[in-house]
């Protein structure tokens, strides 16, 4: 058996870099500010241990453009290298100091960003040379120079350098001069290092400041305040070093959460419902702040406003698979050291730590809600409306989710009134249980459209509750396996006794062979693809002709409908025409021994029950009843 070593030839490594360590190029410029952040940081906590003596003064990032060089510079006031740090730190590829400073300072070293040592060759995506300027913090160190072209030739030089720090020269290759614009790098500072946790001067900007300017009166006695306002140059910090998330919930009030939001959407209009402050350290390490948006039942999940942070270092905002779906419908900030920053989003999804902190989001998410409905619950119930689809849509794709939302999922009758789930099935038991001893819930997508359903059912004493929300056939297929002994009918699936069937049918006034007679003469005047004509004998004082669509039917091709079509997501409306066979009118349809007048009578009561059902536009129903009785006369 041979063995041997792995050969990687160190002249090929550039053209990997160049192309394949980052899946974006534009990561460039995250990864030297956040390696120019962990030297200030560094120099931040060794001062505190006292390894770092004098004043270390303000702490800075800053990153310079000169488009006439071609140059792109990182300057840190750091704690600097020496000359020997340099050629350890940056000639060993994956070599890293902030993993090497981690281990050596456990205790002391939180919120070091970097551990891979692959940061600063990032650089090497946009340059075709790259220069180190470093003077350490450490006394009697003048500095030195590092010079690199994209190969693995390298020179390093003593060079004098005035103040300590780092400062990284991009010489910027032809095809990344758009690297060079202003407005580019202030995109990339805006997207990744938003929040990073030491300040980050990009340029400098105006500000109008307004003075007191004070004149004596010397005829009033009294002096006058004159407001001036000035424009002066103030450095441009880009980051906002000390974000919400960072902070403990007890410190924040509900104007700063706010005024965060707003922070982060700065083009959102609307105020978030309610928040979520995430702080946990054990077993893992997870901060943030999520929000509610006012949803109501607009389905199109808007992408990309989760935000995904490594020790305030901007990893994503494609949260997508790293997170239940349901929970991209929220809006705010997760940030974690346990979330890898050098990795694909394919390595995101399947990494055990990020699966953890799913898991955990998704229950606090849960308590959260759980919380307000319990203890907030007038709030809950005025909010209903703008959240419901988010509980939905979590009921429906978790089924950890799902079994903690029958403690605040709530169901909202045609009064306005809110149950959950198990305290309404013992409101409608005892009226609205059906001979098969099963409780038949009545729900309706309008009420206004319903009008004459909703009032059959209230004169029976039956509760009709409100689900208008895109996913409903959805949730009632879910309810109806969680419920025991169950079943959902929307109010126009049947005429209303057959909705809540108790005792036997009554009997009819219509032979078989009289319906035989009278089906084509009514078949003639309706559309027949769309419309199967069924005789019912129901109540005198039922309307003779009804329109209802079949609550399995219609559920299904809704089901696959929202699942992007399938055969029965692409079929045609259909509805049930039912004929009261017990209604006089229908009788005297019958009797009748004119075919013209046969159908005229046909016509009428089929295109009442058209309009009544909301099928038939164009035309007042009040106008059409008066015309239509005085024609059956």
């Amino acid at each position: 058996m041979a063995k041997g070593k792995i050969n990687v030839k160190a002249e090929n490594i550039f053209p990997i870099i160049k192309q394949f360590l980052y899946s974006d190029q534009e990561i460039f410029l995250r990864e030297l500010v956040s390696n120019a952040v962990d030297a200030c940081r560094k120099l931040k906590a060794l001062s505190s241990m006292g390894e770092a003596k004098g004043d270390i003064g303000d702490l800075r990032v800053e990153v310079l453009l000169d488009k006439k060089a071609g140059t792109i510079t990182v300057r840190d006031n750091g704690l600097g290298m020496t000359s020997a740090e340099v050629e350890k730190y940056i000639a060993q590829i994956a070599f890293s100091g902030a993993e090497e400073f981690v281990q050596k300072y456990k205790d002391q070293a939180e919120g070091i960003i970097g551990h891979f040592g692959l940061g600063f060759f990032s650089a090497f995506m946009v340059s075709d040379k790259v220069e180190v300027f470093s003077r350490s913090f450490k006394e009697g160190e003048d500095g030195s120079r590092w010079i690199c072209e994209g190969n693995t030739d390298y020179s390093l030089e003593a060079e004098k350098k005035e103040y300590r720090g780092t400062d990284i020269v991009l010489h910027v290759s032809d095809d990344a001069k758009d690297y060079l614009e202003d407005a580019r790098i202030t995109e990339l500072l805006s997207k990744y290092c938003k929040f990073l946790p030491v300040e980050i001067k990009f340029g400098t900007k105006e500000e109008t400041v307004t003075a007191e300017k004070t004149e004596e009166n010397k005829k009033e006695g009294e002096e006058e305040k004159e407001v001036k306002e000035e424009k002066i140059t103030v450095d441009n910090i880009v980051n906002n070093p000390s974000p919400a998330w960072t902070k403990s919930p007890t410190e924040l009030k509900d104007e700063h959460y706010t005024h965060f939001y707003k922070e982060l959407y700065p083009a959102t209009f609307e105020d978030p419902l309610f928040h979520i402050h995430l702080n946990v350290d054990y077993p893992f390490n997870l901060t943030g702040i999520l929000y509610f948006p006012k949803l109501k039942n607009n389905l199109e999940i808007q992408k990309n406003k989760i935000q995904l942070y490594s020790n305030q270092v901007f990893v994503t905002d494609s949260v997508e698979g790293i997170v239940p779906e349901f929970l991209t419908m929220l809006h705010g900030v997760l940030d974690s050291p346990d979330i890898p920053l050098n990795v694909s989003r394919s390595y995101l999804q399947s990494d055990q730590n990020v699966k953890k902190i799913s898991s955990h989001i998704t229950k606090k998410v849960a308590d959260k809600l759980e919380s307000l409905c319990k203890n907030e619950r007038a709030d809950f119930e005025a909010k209903w409306e703008d959240i419901k689809v988010f509980i939905e849509y979590g009921t429906l794709s978790d089924d950890k989710f799902a079994e903690k939302s029958k403690k605040f999922m709530l169901l909202q009758n045609v009064k306005n009134e809110f149950l959950l789930p198990d305290d309404y099935l013992e409101k409608v038991k005892a009226t609205q249980t059906n001979k098969d001893k099963k409780t038949v819930i009545l729900y309706t997508h309008n009420k206004e459209a319903h009008h004459a359903q909703l009032q059959k059912a209230e004169d029976r004493g039956y509760d009709v509750i409100v689900m208008d929300s895109p996913l409903t056939s959805h949730l009632i297929q879910k309810l109806e396996q969680s419920m025991k002994d169950v079943t959902f009918a929307r109010i126009d699936s049947d005429t209303i006794d057959k909705l809540i069937s108790k005792d036997e049918e009554a009997p009819s006034k219509l032979t078989k062979e009289d319906e035989d007679k009278l089906k084509p003469i009514i078949e003639e005047v309706v559309d027949k693809a769309t419309f199967t004509v069924l005789f019912e004998s129901l109540s005198e004082k039922d309307e003779p002709v009804s329109i209802t669509q079949s609550e399995f039917m219609r559920r299904m091709v809704e089901m696959q409908a929202m699942g992007g079509g399938g055969f029965m997501g692409n079929m045609p409306e259909s509805y049930n025409m039912v004929v009261n066979s017990n209604h006089p009118i229908i009788g005297k349809m019958l009797a009748s021994t004119d075919a013209e007048a046969q159908k005229s009578i046909a016509k009428q009561v089929s295109d009442l029950a058209l309009l009544s059902a909301g099928l038939l536009k164009g035309k007042s129903l009040t106008d059409f009843i008066a015309r239509s009785v005085d024609q059956i006369n």
